[in-house]
């Protein structure tokens, strides 16, 4: 709170770009799940580290970041937000169309469905969600580009992480300090399509 990320989560992201060092000023970034927006800040930040000593004030934007979320994100400066379900084939084209053709640097997904408590129902709309997060980035990612994603451990996990080494170049999976312990969430980070994968070779 006190460096004014929207919750924790932007701890998250911050331990793993410091250990991949995926994010660089320049880059053109889609955050789904954006809401509360701690990641869309973080990112805000990295792109505008401004030259005062005041970390909480970014200097010019340096990049493009778009935030997509159902839930209504509180404005974040330099952020292009979209709100609407990433599942509708309209939100999904109004996304594309902000891209243009574009290679995407990064794609960022927090995205969690609505939990039930139904492990093995819970799992599949996990599985779901990651799954249309990587057919985006399939589409939409520079060759060299990355996709973060919020997973679960659990069902599903293990074919999961061979849907991400089948597009990727390299696969890891991280689980950053600021997540709860007793949290079954991960992040599984794929860097750099295969040959033949990017959506620059696809549209080329």
């Amino acid at each position: 709170q006190r460096e004014g990320y929207g919750g924790h989560a932007g701890y998250k992201l911050k331990e793993i770009d410091e250990q991949l060092h995926l994010l660089r000023p320049g880059q053109l970034v889609v955050d789904l799940g954006a809401t509360p927006g701690a990641w869309s800040q973080y990112l805000r930040r990295k792109f505008g580290r401004s030259a005062s000593c005041d970390a909480g004030v970014p200097g010019p934007m340096h990049g493009t970041i778009i935030a997509l979320d159902v839930l209504e994100l509180e404005p974040v400066d330099g952020v292009d937000f979209i709100r609407g379900d990433f599942r509708e084939a309209s939100v999904l084209e109004a996304l594309e169309s902000r891209i243009g053709d574009r290679p995407v640097d990064v794609v960022l997904s927090d995205m969690a469905p609505n939990l039930s408590g139904i492990a093995a129902s819970d799992a599949a709309r996990m599985a779901e969600l990651v799954e249309l997060a990587v057919e985006f980035a399939c589409a939409h990612l520079a060759p060299d580009g990355a996709l973060v994603c919020k997973v679960f451990h659990g069902s599903g996990y293990s074919q999961l992480v061979e849907r991400f080494k089948a597009e990727f170049r390299t696969t890891k999976a991280v689980k950053p300090k600021a997540s709860r312990a007793k949290s079954a969430e991960t992040f599984l980070v794929g860097i750099g399509l295969k040959a033949g994968r990017s959506g620059a070779d696809i549209h080329a």
